[in-house]
Formats: structure tokens, sequence, C-alpha cells
């Protein structure tokens, strides 16, 4: 089963979750703001991906942080603190394809090559 995280509100959340409804491809949403971030599976992206791909640096979560904040976020252990602390920095939408393949963002041509494997 495909899982897309990310939060509700989110343009490209919501166009990731429209694509697959398109596709046909079912899917559980989990939303960071309702459910929080799970901790056991944030460190498993961190694992996969590096902690630096999931901070996005260029959203409005991370440009209102204190400069200081922002400063601080130098490795993983202090990117995790951030990111479960404010579950708004990390890049949307982050997608399990349910085989071990993770994706980040959304753009069609990305999906669909995932997609088909």
């Amino acid at each position: 089963m495909i899982k897309v995280y990310g939060i509700a509100n989110c343009d490209t959340v919501k166009k990731a979750r429209s694509w697959l409804d398109a596709q046909g491809l079912p899917h559980e949403f989990h939303d960071y703001k309702k459910a929080g971030v799970p901790e056991a599976l944030l460190s498993q992206w961190q694992a996969a991906l590096g902690w630096e791909p999931l901070v996005n640096r260029s959203g409005t979560t991370w440009r209102k942080l204190d400069e200081a904040l922002r400063a601080g976020v130098v490795d993983g252990p202090s990117a995790r603190v951030l990111m479960l602390a404010q579950p708004s920095v990390i890049k949307r939408p982050l997608v399990d394809w349910g085989d071990g393949r993770l994706s980040l963002g959304f753009k069609p041509e990305q999906f669909e090559a995932l997609r088909r494997g």
C-alpha cells in the first residue's frame, strides 16, 4: 500500500494525492498536523534519504524560523529535533511506495516512473 506523508492543506500534497487517485492507485494519507511525525519512520527516512533532503529550506516554515535555530540545523540529530518539533519543515509529500522505495516532492513524471517500478 502506498502511504503519503504530509499536511492536508499543502498544495503539493493535494496534487500528489489527486494524481494517485487519477491513476487508480489506492493510498493512505498520514497528516503530520493530526497524527504527528512517526519517530521510528523519521529515523528510517533519514537513513534512506539523508537528513538534508528532508529539510525543506525553501518553505515558509523554514523561512519563519529564528535565524539561530536555522543555523543550529547542521546534522542528522539537530535536523531530527527540528522535524519532530516543526513537522511543516519536512519536504512534502514524502511517499512510501510500499516496496521499500521513498520519494520526496511531487512531479507527475517522477510519480509515473515510480508507479511503473
